[in-house]
């Protein structure tokens, strides 16, 4: 298994894991006020900009982490160039979480036009966010195995 497998599997996995442990960390917070209150508001916006921030510093930490082990159990260093066909997978990972995202985006929104609650909106929104990490870090794993 290539360096680049392995460092997708592991994204899969920590995307993973990072998302559900801070659903669990923020789900016992969330207040159980009015649907439309302050305080239901503040808690969506500190979740989103709360997991944002947990998440990127999770991934650098993993991704640091993933590095030392790679190169202690292997004794090869992480690769210093992206060739063609690294940049092609990027790209199509890109786009396939791209086009996941914009379509939570459209569906997040469509919750608000068919008048839903403002919740169903957030939970869309954010679901697409994690949907399209995961989506991306699959995509990459399927071209280096399958191939472009």
């Amino acid at each position: 298994m290539t360096y680049q497998e392995k460092k997708s599997i592991v994204s899969v996995i920590s995307a993973i894991l990072i998302f559900v442990s801070y659903c669990f960390f923020m789900y016992p917070r969330y207040p159980g006020v009015g649907v439309e209150s302050s305080e239901v508001f503040h808690y969506w916006g500190s979740f989103v900009l709360y997991l944002t921030l947990f998440s990127i510093v999770a991934h650098i930490i993993i991704s640091i982490i993933f590095n030392i082990v790679f190169r202690l159990t292997t004794n090869e260093k992480e690769p210093a160039f992206a060739d063609e066909l690294d940049k092609l997978i990027d790209l199509k990972a890109f786009r396939n979480s791209f086009f996941v995202f914009v379509v939570g985006f459209l569906f997040a929104m469509g919750s608000l036009a068919f008048y839903q609650p403002l919740h169903v909106m957030f939970m869309i929104l954010i679901s697409a966010g994690f949907i399209s990490d995961v989506t991306g870090s699959v995509t990459k794993l399927y071209h280096y195995r399958r191939g472009v």
